[in-house]
């Protein structure tokens, strides 16, 4: 019971560790480079795991911390996504609702399934979980998409670092309660997400000092370019006004 509680702290953070990213999406009042597609595949999972804790698939609330952690995490993401879509543009606006759709008609099917046509709560478990298997893969998988950015840019500006560590973190410690509970639903899934935690905190330390290399020339340049442009104006302005003084000197 202490390792389950455990691995309920360090979801906990994991699923609180976006508000850092979505306070920067309200200061700035733009998405700018962020993906959505982890927040929308944290929802199914949260939504899976959530269901399989309650008393309709597991033995009456014998999961219920799981039930409790996952239960906050699909409020969070619904408030995560929600920010998102207010402040992305319109192609994002439409890849969220693209993928939001399909990810509550999956649940709603998988528990309708699990509902109907079992008739019993170990086959339950084990329908549910072979779905949450997948849905913990999925959101694990996800920064998958935000690693290739990484690799592409040099830059981990995009990739927040306290997601990557609670990321890995959790599923870690959710990797030792399964082994050790010999729960395969719990175990399988995570030892995906350790490995993939381990190879975004690896990425992180091996660009962050490039990415802010990167990001001050980026700037120095910006600023040469502007004052390039101020000099410029300068010219033409001054330019301006000596063929302006040309003619009317011409005109009289």
């Amino acid at each position: 019971m202490y390792g389950l509680y455990t691995g309920n702290g360090a979801s906990l953070l994991l699923y609180t560790a976006p508000i850092l990213t979505f306070s920067r999406v309200l200061k700035k009042k733009s998405t700018e480079e962020f993906s959505c597609f982890p927040y929308l595949m944290t929802l199914f999972n949260c939504l899976i795991y959530t269901w399989y804790g309650l008393p309709i698939v597991s033995h009456l609330w014998e999961n219920l911390p799981l039930v409790t952690i996952n239960g906050l995490g699909i409020l969070l993401q619904l408030v995560f996504i929600f920010i998102y879509f207010c402040y992305a543009l319109p192609k994002e606006k439409v890849k969220v609702g693209v993928l939001f759709v399909p990810v509550v008609v999956m649940f709603g099917i998988a528990a309708a399934i699990s509902a109907i046509l079992f008739d019993d709560h170990p086959h339950r478990k084990s329908f549910v979980g072979s779905v949450g298997l997948v849905a913990s893969i999925s959101m694990y998988g996800s920064p998958l998409i935000v690693m290739k950015k990484v690799i592409e840019t040099k830059s981990v500006e995009y990739m927040p670092f306290y997601l990557s560590f609670f990321s890995f973190l959790a599923s870690s410690l959710w990797l030792a309660y399964g082994l050790l509970s010999h729960d395969l639903f719990l175990a399988a899934p995570n030892m995906v997400g350790a490995p993939l935690g381990i190879l975004q905190l690896i990425l992180y330390f091996k660009y962050k000092n490039k990415g802010a290399s990167m990001t001050t020339m980026v700037m120095a340049k910006r600023d040469d370019e502007k004052k390039k442009g101020t000099i410029e104006l300068v010219v033409d302005v001054v330019h301006d006004g000596d063929a302006n003084e040309k003619n009317f000197k011409n005109s009289c």
